[in-house]
């Protein structure tokens, strides 16, 4: 239950599951046969996946799911279980004929995607009680559909998609009733984890603004004829959340720590494929490191700012006194462009990677955006039936959670815009899924190798890429960065290993890396309530890529391209560590040897 309703609520991200379309994907122009055969096989899956995930399905661009919802009904996660069961058999029976290597390749990515898929779904309803924050599942969905500017079919199909989420659609309840049933029949099973305290606190918060923030799209794009039934979703939305105040908030849990089992497979599912204890030494090694460098360069930063504080070699005071030169929110926007202006011609001066022609799509997030994901990112482009689509990176402008306490400061202001535009847009997220759409990549290694070290490493990797060209104070915002990234790999399996409580756990983040109390609370619950597991994946990719860098370097010694090495990271789409390695060794540096 837990691991479906996470992919329909990212239904913006391409998470290792996706729909399929009823007709094969064609493949870009320039890619290689073997790609167009793949996609064809990919089909057996995305269409075992696609009626139960269809909010994921309209997100990737595949045709045909937009009107309707997550399914919820009755045996959902034993039907998907079979349903991706019978597809992997189908997958395993091609591999056994397939002769092309890449094609063999692609069908072991899937075959292992499936099985995946299905050991989460075991988990979850192994360990979970499956209750759901529906309002943001609601929001998900409607917002993922209508995308700025929203395809032709999606915002014809927005109403319709609504009416199946409140049930006016035949065969279809309310969304809400479906998930009220699955946590009821599940009440009383021993040994089941309740949701967290804090997830619950946090559905009862934001539940206006979600509720809000349809209403403003459905306004926005001039949806006629909703009027009824946005009235009719406000009314479930909130008899919803009472019923979850009422009768699951008494019954949350305090301790956020997952079963071993369970969150060996929340880094398993990251793609991080060392043990934990390795995984935080490292990370602790970085972040010594990483902290020595920031009291090299804090009283440099100080010096050149001019920055009025006591002790100029104190890196945290120096950085809370570059954020005190806030950018207005009516100017963070224009800010933000500046400075992508200026990355771009570097990153071609400097041969860091190919770049495409066209601008970097940017908007300020709305509030319900923000109250679903409080920090700036990235909102990938479809992946499958692309015709000329982009991403777009969003910035928020605040938690509306937040009112009243303390508020975000580690975004809106000048030294941190330049580290942020290099990860969520050029040479990070926007160039790595711009490639895998322009250079004609199979779908399975998009979306079914997609793994969190690749993605997140790369756009880690892309921050240190940059950071040689920014001004000081960039650069010392992009080592605290660094910072946290190495904090994330420690604090998130010591929490859920129980080595280390929350509150010092946050003393790390706010006396140790500098963040703001809203950001740190925000990283306290990613690590042990939202998405346990995933947060190391920024470090531990970051360094896989950084070993592969060394070992080509080494073997190719004076022959060595940066610009083709990075390039042919992109043009790996997002294997994983291990084939992404395979790859670099047995590929990317014979070539290179014989230029």
């Amino acid at each position: 239950m837990r691991s479906l309703l996470v992919l329909a609520l990212c239904a913006s991200l391409p998470l290792a599951a996706a729909a399929g379309p009823a007709t094969p994907a064609p493949a870009a122009a320039g890619a290689p046969a073997w790609v167009a055969r793949s996609n064809e096989l990919a089909q057996i899956l995305l269409q075992a996946q696609a009626p139960f995930l269809p909010e994921m399905a309209s997100s990737l661009g595949v045709q045909g799911y937009e009107g309707r919802a997550v399914d919820l009904a009755p045996g959902h996660d034993a039907r998907y279980r079979a349903a991706l069961g019978t597809a992997r058999e189908r997958l395993r029976g091609q591999l056994q004929l397939e002769r092309d290597p890449n094609v063999r390749q692609d069908l072991e990515i899937m075959i292992a995607a499936a099985e995946r898929s299905i050991e989460g779904s075991q988990l979850d309803a192994q360990y979970l009680m499956p209750w759901v924050d529906v309002p943001q599942v609601v929001f998900g969905g409607l917002n993922n559909l209508l995308t700025d500017p929203p395809p032709a079919p999606h915002r014809g199909k927005a109403l319709e998609r609504l009416r199946a989420y409140i049930g006016q659609v035949p065969g279809t309840p309310p969304l809400a009733t479906l998930a009220r049933q699955r946590y009821e029949e599940k009440s009383g099973t021993p040994d089941l984890l309740q949701p967290t305290r804090a997830e619950i606190e946090q559905a009862l918060a934001n539940v206006d603004t979600y509720v809000e923030g349809i209403a403003e799209l459905f306004a926005e794009h001039r949806i006629r004829g909703a009027d009824a039934a946005l009235a009719t979703l406000a009314t479930q939305m909130k008899d919803y959340i009472a019923w979850t105040r009422e009768q699951v908030l008494p019954l949350a849990r305090t301790d956020p720590r997952l079963p071993a089992g369970l969150y060996a497979f929340r880094l398993k599912e990251a793609g991080i494929d060392i043990d934990p204890a390795l995984l935080m030494q490292r990370a602790q090694l970085e972040y010594m490191e990483t902290r020595g460098m920031l009291r090299q360069l804090a009283p440099l930063v100080a010096a050149a700012k001019g920055l009025a504080i006591d002790d100029r070699n104190d890196y945290v005071a120096v950085i809370r006194a570059l954020k005190r030169e806030k950018i207005a929110d009516d100017r963070l926007e224009a800010h933000y462009r500046g400075v992508i202006d200026a990355i771009d011609p570097v990153i071609r001066r400097q041969r860091i990677v190919d770049m495409p022609q066209r601008p970097l799509r940017m908007r300020l997030g709305s509030a319900a955006e923000s109250a679903a994901a409080p920090a700036p990112h990235y909102l990938p482009p479809p992946l499958v039936d692309n015709h000329g689509q982009f991403g777009v990176f969003v910035l928020p402008l605040g938690n509306p959670a937040s009112e009243g306490k303390a508020q975000y400061d580690d975004f809106s202001f000048d030294a941190a815009s330049w580290s942020l535009s290099a990860h969520e847009g050029r040479p990070g997220h926007d160039l790595q899924f711009a490639a895998m759409v322009e250079r004609g990549i199979s779908l399975a290694r998009t979306l079914f190798a997609f793994n969190l070290v690749n993605v997140e490493g790369w756009a880690l990797y892309a921050e240190a890429e940059m950071m040689p060209y920014e001004p000081l104070d960039g650069q010392m915002i992009a080592l605290q960065f660094r910072l946290l990234r190495a904090a994330r790999a420690m604090l998130d399996p010591m929490l859920n290993l129980g080595l280390i409580d929350r509150e010092q756990a946050r003393g790390v983040l706010i006396e140790g890396v500098g963040l703001s109390e809203a950001m740190a609370r925000q990283e306290l619950d990613r690590y042990t309530v939202r998405a346990p597991g995933r947060a190391p994946s920024y470090f531990h990719g970051y360094s896989r890529i950084m070993e592969l860098r060394m070992r080509a370097e080494l073997a190719l010694g004076e022959r060595f391209d940066l610009l083709a090495f990075n390039n042919f990271l992109l043009d790996q789409g997002l294997l994983p560590p291990d084939q992404l390695a395979t790859a670099v060794e047995e590929v990317f540096v014979p070539a290179q040897r014989k230029r």
